[in-house]
């Protein structure tokens, strides 16, 4: 699984977004690779037709109904999105709403991507039985420095408890990735696929970046 968050970068911003998206669905096309995008939450409708998953970047742990403002698992799926990360080192909610929130995408069989920041984290939600789990030190994101380079035997403990738990998660690793050699390093290390943001989006050739990630990961 090869999973770009877009974040709120403006380089992504209005129609830009589908122009991102066309080019992911030719590149996991050509590969072979299962790419998935997480576009702002404004801008899903744009792209949610796509032939490649749609995720959100977040949803709340709210009702069907009078909820202004939250973002409802129940109803993204009408709008044909495929699931979401949850917990995000941007966006970090209480454990109680973690696992509400991964039981109600298991319910509604959507995607649950479970982001963590250490060991420890992963080896207290695994337990959960996210689709995923991404493991992102929050101190190397964005930061150009990748976490298979700089913390190598945090994917491989990661790996290593995900596999202990002996269900269906998949290990996903995230933070700094910016080259092929880093997602090549990271599978190496146990990791099932990437989560990857500003690498990709902050990219001058979208298409580029984005080959060169698949090409590593096939």
């Amino acid at each position: 699984m090869f999973v770009i968050n877009c974040k709120n970068y403006d380089q992504i911003s209005g129609d830009k977004i589908i122009k991102f998206v066309k080019i992911a669905e030719k590149v996991s096309k050509k590969f072979k690779v299962k790419i998935a995008i997480a576009p702002p939450q404004h801008l899903i409708g744009l792209v949610s037709n796509s032939s490649i998953p749609i995720l959100a970047q977040h949803i709340d742990d709210s009702k069907v109904g009078s909820t202004t403002g939250f973002m409802i698992p129940e109803l993204l799926k009408k709008s044909k999105v495929y699931g979401s990360l949850i917990n995000h080192s941007e966006h970090r909610i209480s454990s109680k709403e973690i696992q509400s929130l991964v039981l109600k995408l298991k319910e509604l069989k959507m995607i649950s991507i479970v982001c963590v920041k250490d060991v420890a984290e992963v080896k207290k939600y695994v337990k959960l039985n996210p689709d995923y789990i991404a493991i992102e030190p929050p101190e190397l994101i964005g930061s150009g420095k990748a976490v298979s380079k700089e913390k190598p035997e945090l994917i491989a403990k990661a790996s290593a408890a995900v596999k202990d738990a002996k269900n269906k998660t998949k290990l996903l690793c995230g933070a700094g990735i910016v080259s092929g050699e880093d997602v090549s390093k990271a599978s190496e290390l146990g990791s099932k696929g990437i989560l990857v943001a500003s690498g990709i989006i902050k990219a001058k050739n979208w298409d580029k970046v984005i080959s060169e990630f698949a090409k590593a990961l096939v």
